[in-house]
This record gives structure tokens, sequence and C-alpha cells, in this order.
């Protein structure tokens, strides 16, 4: 058994490979080993095909940069043909007979995929409990939410399983659990990577996939290999000038670099946080970059408000085509957040919509703006550090009234009443600083560069202007050489 196996991210490990020092098979196997010394702690793994897996080598994995890599799938959004996609929900039973264009992207870069994650029903929450699964629990502490959507992937990274692992981010999916994982994360770029042939934008534009990982190279690599347009997709953006594998090679510039500390909901930084991005601060001017303390012009009163707004109409819309496609009984076991959210949704009208998607265009411009003055904006990725199980979720007599309520068309009442924004401000809250990355399409990352007081992880969140991921991965892996990421969890 190769005993190494954790010690290596993804690069490593394939280089291993092409030098014939390992096989794919004994890499699977280490991976296998564990899975299964970890994941039952941890729930981070719900569906695993190992025997598919070594099928994969024996048909002869491709020749990429990621050649005979273990690797994981989210289950959600990314179809792999023959294998279950139930979304996080106990009313899927869908078996796609195709592969996304992303899952044949990743399967392009030589990976080896053999499990899927754990994730909430349809990615609506920003921690990893659903009822269908069960929770995630963070590798640094059992018992603590791993954050979400993409929970499973970055337990499974943070806890030695895999180096990298796909996830998405349509309000900081990605970059939330990388925080409080303690790994890397990379939200890159409104129409980078592909969402075909499914869709060519998820949630107005909202949705970014790519991968959670141990390293920066790893993270950078895979976009090379991935990003690109798609058949059908609104979005074809500019190319790098080089690539990003490229850009993690080189320390960047002396940046200007914008400081925001104000959350964009009505929350506090934990001091922990703050704490953590002072620190921050001061290591990147002792790095020789210039960190100037400002605020993008944006009004937090409309906020999250209009991004509730947009997201309640897709779950609307998303939930009318499920009943269509898989007849009430599938939709019937939904939970209760995903049907109050649909039914809020179909309450309001296309005018609702059309509003909201203003309030997103200030945002980008707002932000656009900064970005004229500055190179990137760092902040806070999430307020607090992880939280136990059962804080995000509704309370059981929160959903008995969503139970009560989810026919009736009074949307619009509940949102005028206040009663919304109190039920979900504990979610929304937490995504103070990640849901702006979304709004606005720009790229954002979390870099695993602190710890709390009682050794969870701190993430801290850098910006940078639409299309330039380089700048972002140059200085995550200055980062990353220089000053070292938090420790991985021991389990």
């Amino acid at each position: 058994m190769f005993k190494e196996y954790g010690q290596y991210d993804a690069m490593g490990l394939s280089m291993l490979v092409q030098a014939g020092e390992l096989t794919s098979s004994e890499l699977l196997e280490a991976a296998i080993a564990r899975v299964n010394a970890v994941n039952p702690r941890l729930n981070a793994l719900i569906h695993r095909f190992d025997n598919r897996a070594f099928q994969h080598i024996k048909d002869g994995l491709a020749d990429g940069p990621f050649t005979g890599v273990p690797f994981v799938l989210k289950d959600l959004l990314a179809a792999f043909a023959g294998e279950p996609l139930t979304m996080g929900s106990r009313g899927m039973t869908a078996v796609p007979d195709y592969d996304s264009e992303l899952v044949r992207r990743y399967k392009a870069s030589g990976v080896n995929i053999f499990a899927k994650t754990n994730t909430p029903e349809f990615g609506l929450i920003i921690t990893t409990e659903p009822k269908v699964h069960g929770v995630s629990h963070n590798p640094h502490k059992l018992g603590y939410s791993t954050g979400g959507s993409s929970g499973g992937s970055a337990a499974a990274v943070a806890a030695g399983i895999v180096p990298m692992a796909h996830g998405g981010d349509g309000g900081g999916s990605i970059r939330f659990p990388a925080s409080w994982c303690g790994v890397f994360g990379l939200k890159p770029s409104r129409g980078r990577n592909p969402l075909g042939p499914d869709q060519g934008e998820d949630w107005q534009g909202a949705v970014a996939e790519h991968v959670l990982t141990r390293s920066v190279r790893d993270s950078a690599a895979m976009l090379d290999c991935s990003s690109g347009h798609d058949i059908g997709a609104p979005y074809n953006i500019g190319l790098p000038s080089g690539s990003f594998l490229a850009a993690t090679e080189r320390d960047p510039k002396s940046l200007r670099i914008a400081l925001s500390r104000k959350p964009l909901l009505n929350t506090a930084l934990h001091p922990d946080v703050e704490a953590a991005l002072n620190k921050t601060a001061k290591q990147l001017q002792d790095l020789g970059h210039e960190v100037i303390e400002v605020e993008p012009d944006i009004d937090i009163t409309h906020f999250w408000r209009d991004f509730f707004v947009v997201v309640c109409a897709e779950v609307g819309a998303m939930v009318d085509n499920y009943r269509t496609l898989y007849g009430r009984a599938c939709v019937d076991k939904f939970e209760p957040a995903t049907k109050n959210m649909a039914m809020i949704g179909r309450s309001l009208s296309a005018a609702d919509l059309v509003c909201a998607k203003k309030g997103w265009h200030d945002v980008q411009l707002a932000m656009g703006k900064l970005l004229e003055r500055h190179d990137v904006m760092l902040c806070p990725t999430v307020p607090t550090p992880a939280v136990p199980h059962g804080q995000l979720p509704n309370s059981k007599v929160e959903e008995l009234l969503m139970l009560a309520s989810h026919r009736l068309n009074i949307g619009k009442l509940l949102m005028r009443s206040g009663l919304v924004e109190q039920m979900a401000s504990p979610v929304l809250e937490k995504m103070a600083f990640t849901i702006m990355g979304n709004i606005s399409g720009l790229p954002c990352m979390s870099v695993p560069l602190h710890s709390s007081a009682d050794g969870l992880p701190v993430g801290m969140q850098f910006t940078g202007r639409m299309n330039d991921e380089e700048t972002l991965f140059s200085l995550a892996a200055q980062l990353e050489r220089d000053l070292g990421f938090s420790a991985l969890a021991s389990l």
C-alpha cells in the first residue's frame, strides 16, 4: 500500500505514475483505503463505484496532467453516465446516460472518477446536512459543519481521500466549504467553465463550477483542462494570456489590494476572523503589496433581497420542471425549505425578477469601479469559523410552517412581512462576503491561511477582475510558497 498517498497533491501523484514509480491501480487502492478508514466518520462520499474505476484503468485512462489521480464528483449538476444523480434530494432518482461537458473534460485530464460526494438538496443551503444522505462532518472537528454546498468535496480533500474534488458555486458553495475545511477553492469567472449540455447558465449566471484542491497548482492546471466555450453557452469570455498553471510559477507584480471588512449583510465579524484579516493585510504588505482599506459602493438593504428573488425564481421553475419530468411523487419528497422557496418564486412576477437583475447590475458596476483602481479585493471568506451541526438548517417548527404554507400563493406577503428575512438570516449572514462573487460573476478564491483560536480553519477571500484568474493564481501561489497554508485535518 502506498502509505505516502496523502502527502502529495494531484499533479505530484500523476508525476509518480508517469515516471513509472506507481500505477494508477495503486493510487486507486490508496484512495479506497483512505475512504474506508475515514468516511464512516465523515460521510463525505455518498456513492461509490470502485469496480468501475478499476475498469477505467484497464480500458485506459486519458493521457493528461492528472492521469491516474483518483477523483470525486459533487452529486449535483455533474452528470456521469450510468451513475445516479440525486442532487441531495429524496425525490430524485435520475440516472443520466451521458456525461456533462465538464465531466467529459475532467476525463480528458486523466483523472479516475470513483465516487460522488454529499451535498445539500439542490445546493440550496451552505451547510451539508441533507435529509436523504445525512450530515457531512468537518474533518477538523466532528460534529461541525463542512459548509456547503460542496461540503462533501471539501471534506474529502481536507481528510486526504483525494487531493482534488469537483464542486460548484452559486452563492459561495466552493469558497464557503473551502474556508471551513481549510482547502483552496476558486470560483472562476462567469462562463469560464461549461455547464452544458443541459444548461447554458444556471441561476441567471450566478453558478460556476470548478474544483477544491490541496494545492494552488492543481486548481490552475485543472482550469487549463476544463475551461473554454461550450456549444450553446451565452458567454464566450477572454482567454488567458498564457496557461493558468504558468501563472502559479511566477510571483505577481506589486499589487494594489483593496481591503474590505464590512459584510454585505447585517452581521458582525467573529473576532478570530477579524484578527485573521488584519494578519493577512500585514503579511501582504510584508510581501511588497499595497493594502488600502476601502468598501465597494453596494446598497446592502437591497443586496440580499435581489439575490434571494433570483434564486427563488429559479427554484420555482426547477420544481415545476421536475414535476413535469418525474411526477408529483418526486416533488412531494423535496425538503420543506425547497418547497417554500419554490412557492416564493412562483408568487413573484417577471417584473420582480427584472428588478432584481437590475440590482445585480448595480453590484457589478460598483465592483467594476473598485477594481479599476485596485488589482484585487481582500475580505474574509466567511464571517465566522465553522459552526456545529443544526445551527444553519431551519428548525422543525420553521419546517412545519413551510409545509403549511408552500401550496399558498403568499410569497410576496411573506417577503413584505420580514418573516422570510428572519428565517433565512442564519444562512444568508454566513454568505455576507461570498454572494458578491456570484452576482458580479467575478473570479474569487478562498485561500486557507489561518485558523481560529480553537483550531478551525479560516479562509481569506480574494476577488479579481473579470477574466483575470491569472492574477489570483499568481497571488495564491505566492502566499502558498511564502506563508504556507493551514494544516490539513489529521484524522
